[in-house]
């Protein structure tokens, strides 16, 4: 799952330059494509290794993107923050949304877990209300109902689909919805860079202090593989820092769903997993809703 990013840079109405729109896109779409590698990465390296050590490597290996982030966001005196409970807050639920989706990638199809994480907007309205304190309308809840219907066609509830792994990439829009309202409140402060910084130095902390109880020496090609999924992350949520310091979040985030196109592609030609028509259905549903609230929020 991908990095969130406060999305306050540039209003709805704002008016943006022609060519800054299409910086901006072509920066999403180059973010968007780099976490659904890196998440191809992690399924790959998550049938010979512990979960753990593929959290690890996410993190260390995401320190030099993010290193370059810091550089040309303002140097070390972005990191300042007299918010650090809530930093270590965000971490801890990045960490259980890492753990969750990394788990669940073991045992299904890419494009079903990318499908299913689509449920993340839909728990942030809901959650929005009782936590933010934010009024959500009837055309919400109902696009909230609607977009539950959807994880319901995939998950198929009272078959053999539903299984424990589809209930853990759910768990995992959980935590990645907490994750992004904790984001909303400290974005009123903090910079994108102290948020990311943080995020990921404590998160790499835990998972090095859990590496103890799950580690297994890479072999060179698996290592490599650690190397370019760590790296394609961090480079990943980079991307998507420019494209919304050059575009507005409602123009951008349509291109969140190409995700599901591209874990098709990538689930097809590594493992031969192609998603039957309830998972494309569900997946339908998911996107509506989500691009619909989207759409509510930002009027």
């Amino acid at each position: 799952m991908r990095e969130p990013l406060p999305r306050a840079k540039i209003s709805a109405g704002a008016a943006v330059a022609p060519e800054r729109l299409g910086v901006g896109i072509a920066f999403a779409l180059a973010g968007v494509t780099a976490m659904t590698v890196m998440d191809a990465a992690a399924k790959w390296l998550g049938t010979g290794y512990p979960i753990v050590e593929i959290v690890f490597f996410r993190n260390f290996f995401s320190v030099p993107p993010i290193a370059l982030l810091i550089w040309y966001g303002g140097g070390l005196a972005s990191l300042r923050t007299a918010r650090l409970p809530g930093h270590a807050l965000r971490a801890g639920l990045g960490l259980g949304a890492m753990f969750f989706f990394f788990t669940g990638l073991r045992y299904l199809p890419l494009a079903e877990a990318i499908s299913l994480a689509f449920a993340a907007p839909l728990f942030v309205t809901a959650l929005s209300v009782p936590i933010l304190k934010e009024r959500v309308g009837p055309r919400r809840w109902a696009a909230v109902i609607v977009g539950f219907l959807g994880v319901l066609i995939i998950t198929r509830p009272g078959g053999a689909v539903l299984r424990a792994e589809a209930l853990l990439i759910l768990a995992a829009a959980l935590s990645y919805a907490l994750f992004l309202l904790v984001t909303r409140r400290l974005a009123r402060s903090e910079s994108t860079s102290a948020m990311i910084f943080y995020t990921n130095a404590i998160a790499l902390t835990v998972s090095a202090g859990l590496l103890p109880f799950g580690w297994s020496t890479p072999e060179r090609t698996d290592f490599m593989i650690f190397a370019a999924m760590g790296l394609i992350g961090g480079c990943g949520s980079y991307f998507l820092v420019l494209a919304y310091r050059n575009a507005p979040a409602a123009l951008l985030a349509p291109f969140d769903y190409t995700a599901l196109i591209l874990g098709t592609l990538l689930g097809w030609l590594i493992w031969r997993e192609l998603p039957d028509a309830a998972v494309w259905l569900g997946a339908a549903v998911l996107v509506a809703c989500g691009l619909y609230i989207l759409r509510r929020e930002a009027r």
